[in-house]
């Protein structure tokens, strides 16, 4: 039984948080590295809008071949309408669902960000190659409006700082996933049957067209770089730490050839995680 001064809810919705950070444990290495950087309660909210976004991809992206499309569209559905009855007040009885609407419905996170978002997760069912147009579309869904939903929670509620730094989240968004396009190039085509635009078509991928797609990641990381010393303090220096490390896997994806690219991952060592994780702390502070 719960204490009798307990606020209503209150134990659920703890247990509810803390299953989102075992999301995010076991499923986000990256992510769960850089959000230790958070200060609460900013981490326990941007880890709960994290755990639902993985949640989402696991349904698209899980490669176990029981799992038929009609099965993982059903599955995608049934998320995307538990999500919209929790954010209209209604308790989940999914875990991760509830975390995410708590921290949504304090931060102003509503369908303007939410429905792009599953939005592009649907496509990942359906969209086997994307045109230029219909990837800007896909990225807007799949990232920077989860980019904007964690800056909606480091600004807490105010509207001109979200305003000024929006441009900056959305790039910044907008390159870590052109990164992890690249990251992925393999299993996205072996296992998912997906391109994500004309420059990741693994018939034409070389060198060339590495470089085009990181020339873009790099643009936006010089624009998203400009937001970070606006940041509140309690999350200037985890978005420092993950600029810096995407900034170290762009560097590393251009001195890779285009041939090892389509067969292997790059990643980041330790040791310089590490130190990415020392500057972000250092200057990421300031």
């Amino acid at each position: 039984m719960n204490p009798p001064d307990a606020a209503p809810g209150a134990l659920y919705d703890r247990v509810a948080r803390d299953s989102a950070s075992r999301v995010i444990a076991g499923y986000s290495t990256s992510f769960g590295w850089a959000s230790r950087l958070l200060d609460e309660p900013v981490r326990t909210d941007v880890r709960s809008i994290y755990a639902l976004v993985r949640l989402a991809d696991e349904i698209v992206d899980d490669p176990d071949p029981r799992l038929r499309p009609k099965d993982r569209s059903r599955l995608l559905a049934e998320l995307e309408q538990q999500t919209g009855a929790a954010l209209a007040g209604e308790r989940s009885t999914n875990l991760v669902v509830h975390a995410f609407a708590l921290a949504a419905r304090e931060h102003g996170i509503d369908a303007a960000l939410v429905d792009p978002f599953f939005r592009s997760m649907r496509a990942d069912l359906t969209v086997t190659a994307h045109d230029a147009a219909s990837l800007d579309t896909y990225i807007h869904g799949s990232a920077e409006v989860v980019g904007l939903m964690c800056l909606r929670v480091f600004v807490d509620g105010d509207e001109s700082s979200y305003t000024r730094l929006r441009d900056p989240a959305v790039h910044l968004a907008a390159a870590f996933q052109k990164v992890n396009f690249l990251r992925d190039l393999s299993e996205d085509h072996s296992h998912l049957g997906r391109t994500y635009g004309p420059e990741l078509d693994l018939d034409v991928f070389d060198d060339a067209r590495r470089d085009a797609v990181l020339d873009q990641v790099d643009a936006d990381l010089r624009s998203a770089a400009q937001g970070i010393p606006q940041l509140p303090q309690s999350s200037r220096r985890a978005v420092a730490a993950a600029h810096g490390l995407y900034r170290e896997l762009a560097l590393r994806l251009r001195r890779t050839p285009s041939a090892q690219i389509r067969v292997r991952r790059v990643r980041v060592p330790g040791p310089v995680k590490a130190r990415v994780l020392a500057a972000a702390l250092l200057d990421g502070g300031r």
